[in-house]
């Protein structure tokens, strides 16, 4: 698990600010996650710190296309 700021939940896009500065987008988030942390609504979330895991998953369709998945998310 990784440690991130939830900056912010946008078009269907969740930002995540990791120890190294940079930034990181995630397209899809495992439903148990969100019905833990409404991150999409919940404006208490941002700038808060998580600890996370993901995976990467590669579209079926076109193999050069990445899609970041948050898989777990702990509130620090």
């Amino acid at each position: 698990m990784e440690t991130a700021v939830f900056k912010k939940y946008e078009n269907g896009y969740y930002t995540f600010l990791f120890k190294n500065e940079e930034n990181m987008v995630f397209e899809e988030v495992n439903p148990r996650v969100l019905n833990q942390f409404d991150l999409k609504n919940d404006k208490s979330f941002v700038n808060q710190k998580f600890k996370l895991s993901f995976v990467e998953a590669f579209d079926d369709e076109d193999e050069d296309f990445i899609i970041y998945r948050i898989e777990s998310l702990q509130k620090i």
